[in-house]
């Protein structure tokens, strides 16, 4: 029996930054790869290690990360 697929594909195409108290998350742009927003690029912010080309599946599409601002 095949389980109902859940969530959206990416392609990381750019690391913006390190962000967050020890710098464990990573902010990308991410190109969409599937679903209704096909082709669009969105910031969002990856813990764990992550280099360009990957692959990441998204839960959700509808949101985006804010913009890293230096202090």
């Amino acid at each position: 029996m095949a389980e109902e697929e859940k969530g959206t594909p990416a392609q990381v195409v750019s690391i913006v930054g390190r962000t967050g108290v020890h710098g464990e998350v990573t902010q990308v742009m991410v190109k969409i790869l599937g679903g209704p927003e096909k082709g669009r690029v969105k910031r969002r912010n990856i813990v764990g290690p992550v280099k360009i080309g990957d692959i990441v599946i998204l839960l959700s599409t509808k949101h985006e990360a804010k913009e890293i601002k230096a202090r």
